[in-house]
C-alpha cells in the first residue's frame, strides 16, 4: 500500500524536476518474474528506475538500512530485502528472498557492481544476478541509467534538480535457455555476469574496469572500455579479489 501510495506522489513531482527520458521500455515484460540489473551511479537510481519501469521493483538494499528505526520501517514498508554483504548463510537467505519474490512473479532490482564506484566507471559484476537469473528462470533485463551522479554527486544527501536522466532498458536474456540449470558451475556464473556487465555498459556508455567496486578505487586504474573486454586480464579474478569459485552472491547496495 505504501509503495502505491509513495509511488502516485512522487511519479509527477518527479517529472516535473527532472528531464526523464527512457528507451527500451517494451523490452520490461509487464507480468512474470524478471530482472532489472543496472549500473549503480547514485542512491537515486533506485527512485527513477521504478519510475519509469511500468512496475513494482524489489530491491536488495544493504542491511545497515534496516538496523536503525528511522530508516527500517520504511524499506520494509517498500518490500525490500535487505543484503547482508559479508557473505555466508546471511548473503544466502536475501538471495532466497529474492528467489521468493521472483517466484511469486515479481520484479527485482540488481545492482551486479555490488556497490556504487568511487568514480563514473563500470566495474566488474558480482555473480548473484546469474545465480538468480538459473535458479529460477527469470529473465534477466539489462539497464542503464545516466545522469543520476550528476544529479545525486557521492556523499550527497540531497538531489539537484531541473537535470537530464536517461534510463535505458536492454533486450532481456534469458540464461537458461543459453546455460540450462548450471547452477553451481563457477564458470558459468562468471561467464553470464561479464556479458550481462559488457550489455549493461552498451546502455550506459561507461568507461568499463574489469575489477570490482570499491570505494578506494583510484580513478587511475588501468581500465577498459565497455564493450572492449580484451586482453588476458578480462574476465580473470581481480587482484586480490575473489575468483570465480569464491565470489561472493553480493546482489545490490542501494546507498
Amino acid at each position: 500500500m505504501l509503495y502505491g501510495a509513495l509511488k502516485l506522489v512522487l511519479r509527477p513531482l518527479m517529472r516535473a524536476l527532472y528531464d526523464v527520458g527512457v528507451d527500451g521500455l517494451g523490452n520490461v515484460p509487464g507480468s512474470g518474474p524478471v530482472i532489472l540489473a543496472s549500473n549503480h551511479q547514485a542512491f537515486c537510481d533506485s527512485l527513477f528506475i521504478p519510475l519509469v519501469a511500468g512496475r513494482r521493483v524489489t530491491f536488495v538494499a544493504k542491511a545497515e538500512y534496516f538496523e536503525s528505526w528511522k530508516t527500517n520501517w520504511f524499506f520494509r514498508a517498500l518490500g525490500q530485502i535487505p543484503m547482508h554483504r559479508e557473505g555466508g548463510d546471511s548473503a544466502r537467505r536475501s538471495l532466497g528472498e529474492a528467489e521468493r519474490v521472483l517466484r511469486a512473479g515479481g520484479c527485482i532490482g540488481i545492482y551486479p557492481e555490488g556497490t556504487r564506484p568511487p568514480d563514473e566507471r563500470l566495474h566488474r559484476g558480482r555473480t548473484g544476478v546469474a545465480r538468480l537469473a538459473l535458479a529460477t528462470g527469470a529473465p534477466v533485463v539489462p539497464v542503464g541509467i545516466r545522469g543520476t551522479r550528476e544529479i545525486q554527486p557521492v556523499g550527497a544527501r540531497l538531489m539537484k534538480p531541473f537535470k537530464p536522466v536517461e534510463v535505458r532498458f536492454g533486450a532481456p536474456a534469458r540464461l537458461r535457455d543459453r546455460y540450462g540449470h548450471r547452477l553451481d558451475d563457477p564458470l558459468v556464473l562468471r561467464q553470464a555476469t561479464d556479458d550481462l556487465m559488457w550489455e549493461i555498459g552498451q546502455l550506459s556508455g561507461q568507461e568499463y574496469v574489469d575489477r570490482y567496486a570499491s570505494r578506494r578505487s583510484e580513478p587511475g586504474e588501468p581500465a577498459n572500455r565497455a564493450g572492449g573486454r580484451t586482453g588476458p586480464e578480462a574476465g580473470a579474478p581481480a587482484s586480490g579479489g575473489a575468483g570465480p569459485t569464491g565470489d561472493r552472491a553480493v546482489l545490490a547496495d542501494s546507498a
